[in-house]
C-alpha cells in the first residue's frame, strides 16, 4: 500500500470556510477513484494566540492507494485536471516516500514534465 499525503494551499484569501468546502470537493473527487482510504493529513497546532485555523492545514490529506493498477498516475492525472479547472490559483504538494512534487499552474508542458518525471520516479515507467 502507498500513502500519498497531498497538501492544498490555497490562495490566501479564500476564508477557512471556503477552504474546507474545497477540500471537501476534491476528497469527493478522490473517492471516485479506486483507493483504500481517504482521511484527513497530518496538521500541526495552530499558533498560540491564532482566531482560526490556517487554511493550508486545513487541506492535508493521506490517500492510501494499493501497490498495483495505475491508480497513483491516476491521482495524479486528477490532481492535475482539478488545478486546471479552478477558476484561481491553488498549489498541491504530492509527496510519496519523502519525495515531494508541487503543482500549480503552470504550461500545460511543463506541469506535464514535471509530472512525467514524479510518475516514473515510483512507477517505475
Amino acid at each position: 500500500m502507498l500513502n500519498v499525503v497531498l497538501g492544498i494551499a490555497p490562495t490566501p484569501d479564500l476564508d477557512p470556510e471556503a477552504v474546507e468546502r474545497l477540500v471537501r470537493q476534491l476528497r469527493a473527487e478522490i473517492a471516485e477513484l479506486d483507493v483504500v482510504s481517504i482521511r484527513p493529513g497530518p496538521t500541526g497546532p495552530a499558533p498560540e494566540g491564532a482566531k482560526g485555523a490556517d487554511p493550508a492545514t486545513l487541506g492535508a490529506i493521506v490517500v492510501a492507494l494499493s501497490a498495483s493498477g495505475g491508480v497513483f498516475s491516476a491521482l495524479i492525472d486528477l490532481l492535475r485536471d482539478w488545478l486546471g479547472r479552478s477558476s484561481v490559483q491553488h498549489r498541491i504538494s504530492v509527496t510519496l516516500d519523502g519525495d515531494t512534487i508541487e503543482l500549480e499552474r503552470a504550461s500545460a508542458d511543463e506541469r506535464q514534465e514535471l509530472i512525467d518525471a514524479f510518475v516514473r520516479r515510483h512507477t517505475g515507467r
